[in-house]
């Protein structure tokens, strides 16, 4: 039996045809996925009020419990914010009481889960490692420790005393190590943890009028690295992120006259300011499984400026 054969006019119309359609369906698809994207883009940006929801989301931190020392004001409020806005579990410790508390109505004002926050002088560990425990008891196990306390008070080599000199350890130095100490063993329990420690390129950029503040920071790449194999076998990671200079309201208040602006436009490589939420972006990345393989490292954000 013989099949019967086409007209090949037609059975080329017929192919041609088809090709049209099956072209035009797949850009229809196209279009209706970019619309459906954008949706949801709208969607979730006028439901989530936040300085930084422009920028990258990260899953893994939804329900992440998250501990920063000096959370209250400047680069820490930055971070605790950014986490709270990433729906992460967030506590906190600062010494300045009033900017803590109007933080924490501020965050709870946006429509996110009000932080865990206490008072507290990081000079006494006793309670620095307190308030972590409490913390815990009411959030469970930290799975990221933001160490970001700390006080770059302008000071010169002959003024200083050894009492000074403790002093500004005690605040800029110690805390640091306690406060990983206090933390590991939930880490160990979740089986996993990210601690970031907050350097400082002045010392880097050879920044004077501050030598106890330079000691102290330029010890934090040796607590980083130094700590990295041990916390590592228990999937602990361990990082320094190094800001340069951040315009924060104090810096711009005590620092950031004529002379300050003119080094900002002859130091950064970059023309624009750099801010407390920079930072905050980079300890997100950090702190989220996105940078599960980062450990020992420092991470400097400062525009360019070394």
């Amino acid at each position: 039996m013989r099949c019967p054969r086409d007209n090949p006019r037609a059975l080329t119309r017929r192919i041609v045809s088809g090709h049209i359609d099956m072209r035009n369906q797949i850009f229809l698809n196209i279009i209706i996925l970019d619309l459906q994207s954008q949706i949801r883009l709208e969607t979730f940006l006028s439901t989530t009020p936040s300085p930084l929801t422009p920028n990258a989301i990260f899953p893994s931190l939804l329900a992440r419990t998250v501990f920063v020392t000096g959370g209250g004001s400047g680069i820490g409020a930055a971070m605790v914010s950014a986490f709270a806005a990433q729906g992460a579990r967030v506590a906190f410790i600062d010494i300045a009481e009033e900017a803590s508390r109007a933080l924490a109505q501020r965050i709870a004002g946006d429509g996110h889960a009000a932080p865990w926050w206490r008072r507290c002088d990081v000079r006494d560990i006793g309670a620095l490692q307190e308030a972590i425990a409490d913390a815990a008891a009411e959030l469970g196990d930290f799975a990221v420790l933001v160490n970001n306390v700390a006080s770059d008070d302008r000071h010169t080599l002959e003024s200083v005393t050894p009492s000074y000199y403790d002093e500004r350890m005690a605040i800029n130095e110690r805390p640091a190590l306690f406060a990983i100490q206090a933390v590991v063993p939930g880490m160990k329990r979740l089986g996993r943890g990210s601690v970031i420690n907050l350097g400082s390129t002045g010392w880097r950029g050879k920044g004077a009028g501050y030598p106890c503040y330079a000691i102290a920071k330029s010890s934090v790449n040796g607590l980083t690295r130094g700590l990295a194999v041990d916390l590592g076998r228990d999937r602990i990671r361990i990082n320094t992120v190094s800001p340069g200079w951040v315009m924060t309201e104090r810096q711009v208040k005590l620092w950031l006259d004529e002379e300050g602006e003119k080094a900002l436009q002859r130091n950064q490589c970059l023309p624009d300011k750099l801010m407390p939420e920079d930072i905050a972006r980079m300890v997100l990345f950090l702190a989220s499984d996105d940078a599960a393989m980062c450990t020992a490292q420092e991470f400097t954000v400062d525009a360019g400026w070394v």
